[in-house]
């Protein structure tokens, strides 16, 4: 399938891109009932390049998280080398962008041109772009210029054979490695029967791999109608949707399996990577279709947590077998396993830290330990900036130490936590204690302090220069408070 470890798109079945559906734990079984590649839902670029690549070493995933920390796309190596990042996208440059962010973690990116719902079409992608070739070419030749994985497109046909064919071609101009066509107008919906001779006609016209979409509902049931659907639709490869979605075990080439196991095998995998809860049972939801209303799809449908899930699907078990091992993952990195990953963001050191208030004695803070350590090392006082962002007034601090900055990459709930954050991240970066608890004592904290006594005189003192720094702070940066990231 791969020649030079580079993903070929001839004679493969594939996954399509389907929002909502084609996370992580839906690619996975795809790939397990014999998929060869997959396509993960379409991701706009706006979104992506504010996001941060994490590695997520009790998961075991690269995860590309957003400023509010939602993770937008994660990965894993058991796809690495067959899993398709769908883009939307309307400007070249921002679409490269995005591109060389992922291209490390991905085997090949694909521009969405062929989504017709408002989600996608707004601002002039998805659907919108079969009205501005120009643009299509723009864009894709950026791409195809600018990073060395393949680069691929998937379209709707065109209101005439001609017009649809001459699409295809200047799409081939590129040097894009294949294009997926949806055998349907922008504005037709799946009842309307598939266009197969514009499918076949645009396989006839170019030298690329074409890949046939948009028989689920009339023609691929079984696995068996794949191999017909490729063969009357002319095209090199076939992509699924729908009928992957209802029963993922349409890839299998013995045949499908009960319902009820494919939906254990795929809550396996949203269990095994923490799949958001709502996401899992939406897909899970998708999966019963009509069945949605029986025991089963009530009991799927009441549940509000992955625990919920899991045991109106009888994986109790699993699910607290799998957060058992998490867990002591979590532990492991605590207590002096693997560090969290550092990455540089300009002049910043980031990592990806959550103050947890109960992980300390009730007197002692990361704050606390850093100025000790200030002291110590005769240095000047750690200095905090901090930002609040508007959509959700949560906060984000930098603390400089030697002239050097640090700040985690999450926002917090207050401005206090926000600041030791960031003194965890030196911290953990300088190997310097922190004072969590079951740490041996560093000497760095008096006892006077561990009791929760107050050190008077430097109290006061540091409380004069907080002030006076924050007022400096504030009247300098004013600019950045209430920050849109």
């Amino acid at each position: 399938m791969a020649a030079a470890g580079r993903l070929s798109f001839s004679n493969i079945t594939a996954l399509a891109p389907m929002v909502r559906v084609g996370t992580l734990p839906m690619r996975l079984l795809a790939l397990d009932y014999g998929a060869d590649v997959v396509y993960c839902e379409e991701l706009i670029d706006i979104k992506m390049a504010k996001c941060q690549r994490v590695v997520n070493d009790v998961l075991e995933t690269v995860d590309f998280v957003a400023p509010d920390e939602r993770v937008m796309f994660r990965t894993c190596e058991r796809e690495k080398g067959r899993v398709v990042f769908q883009m939307g996208t309307a400007d070249p440059e921002r679409a490269l962008v995005v591109a060389r962010l992922v291209e490390p973690d991905v085997a090949a990116i694909d521009v969405n041109m062929g989504c017709p719902k408002e989600y996608s079409t707004k601002g002039g992608m998805g659907a919108a772009l079969l009205s501005d070739p120009d643009k299509i070419e723009a864009i894709l030749r950026k791409l195809v210029a600018g990073v060395s994985i393949p680069i691929t497109c998937k379209i709707r046909i065109l209101p005439s054979l001609d017009e649809t064919v001459s699409l295809v071609q200047r799409i081939e101009q590129t040097g894009v490695a294949a294009v997926a066509v949806h055998g349907r107008l922008k504005d037709e919906r799946p009842r309307h029967p598939l266009h197969l001779d514009y499918i076949q006609a645009a396989a006839g016209a170019v030298s690329i791999p074409v890949i046939a979409n948009g028989g689920s509902l009339d023609l691929v049931k079984t696995n068996k109608d794949i191999e017909d659907f490729r063969r009357t639709s002319g095209a090199s490869s076939v992509m699924l949707a729908r009928a992957a979605m209802w029963n993922a075990s349409v890839f299998r080439a013995g045949g499908p399996l009960p319902l009820e196991t494919v939906m254990e095998d795929y809550l396996k995998h949203a269990i095994r990577y923490n799949n958001h809860a709502f996401n899992t049972k939406y897909c899970l939801c998708q999966m019963l279709r009509d069945k949605v209303e029986s025991p089963l799809g009530r009991r799927v449908q009441a549940a509000q947590t992955s625990a919920e899930i899991s045991e109106a699907l009888g994986l109790q078990e699993f699910y607290q077998q799998t957060q058992d091992k998490l867990q002591a993952r979590r532990d492991a990195a605590h207590s002096g396993g693997a560090p969290e990953r550092l990455v540089m963001d300009g002049d910043v050191t980031t990592m990806v830290v959550r103050f947890e208030r109960r992980e300390y004695p009730p007197h002692i803070t990361p704050k606390m330990f850093l100025l000790e350590w200030s002291r110590k090392e005769k240095l000047q006082q750690p200095l905090y900036e901090t930002v609040q962002r508007s959509q959700d007034r949560s906060f984000q601090s930098i603390v400089t130490v030697e002239g050097k900055r640090y700040r985690s990459t999450l926002w917090e709930k207050s401005k206090k936590f926000a600041e030791q954050a960031a003194a965890v991240v030196f911290l953990r970066v300088r190997g310097v204690p922190e004072g969590r608890i079951g740490e041996e004592d560093s000497g760095l904290v008096c006892k006077r302090k561990r009791e929760g006594q107050p050190d008077r005189g430097a109290g006061e003192e540091d409380s004069n220069k907080r002030r006076v720094f924050e007022a400096q702070r504030e009247t300098r940066s004013g600019k950045s408070q209430g920050v849109s990231v």
